[in-house]
């Protein structure tokens, strides 16, 4: 079992408590602009999902973990490695919180910066990226600050609410290898 220890959070593997959890962001409205979710998930896909979620990066080709920071357990919070690519030695990233008074107290920052740290060191990638929608000021400020670069932008990419908006692309390559 993954468990990625920061200063005030931790990122671990998902376990069948995480159902509910799970089952709210998913099919919370608010987040679909930046899952790309179209349709709402039952609990039972869920499940599913939960009982393979112990599938290894290599054959899954994504990696969800939840993002805690207490030690009874409860998530607020997840981060994924999707698109795993092992022969390029890349993957996309991204992270949500899922309430707002957990929001813009480093959880994110520090998620990320675990997430980023495994994915270089014990993954062995070469690099990462996020797809993000120009209008999320604060996804940008958060992957700018760990050295995403924007490397473009798709026009009229994603339609929320009967609008057009465009998404930016940002990729960290990996110095070290």
């Amino acid at each position: 079992m993954i468990t990625l220890k920061g200063d005030s959070i931790y990122l671990r593997a998902l376990e069948p408590q995480d159902l509910e959890f799970i089952y709210s962001i998913e099919n919370d409205e608010n987040i679909w602009e930046v899952s790309n979710t179209q349709t709402p998930y039952s609990r039972f896909l869920i499940k599913q999902y939960l009982e393979n979620a112990h599938q290894d990066i290599y054959e899954a080709k994504q990696l969800r973990l939840a993002i805690c920071q207490d030690d009874d357990f409860p998530a607020i919070g997840l981060i994924d490695l999707f698109d795993f690519d092992p022969r390029n030695n890349r993957a996309g990233i991204g992270i949500v919180i899922q309430k707002e008074e957990n929001q813009g107290k480093n959880i994110g920052s520090e998620a990320l910066e675990l997430l980023i740290k495994y994915s270089f060191y014990n993954l062995n990638l070469h690099q990462l990226y996020a797809n993000i929608g120009v209008q999320n000021v604060a996804s940008v400020a958060l992957f700018t600050k760990f050295g995403f670069k924007k490397i473009g932008i798709k026009k009229d990419w994603i339609l929320y609410h009967n609008h057009y908006q465009d998404e930016a692309i940002f990729q960290l390559i990996n110095k070290q290898i």
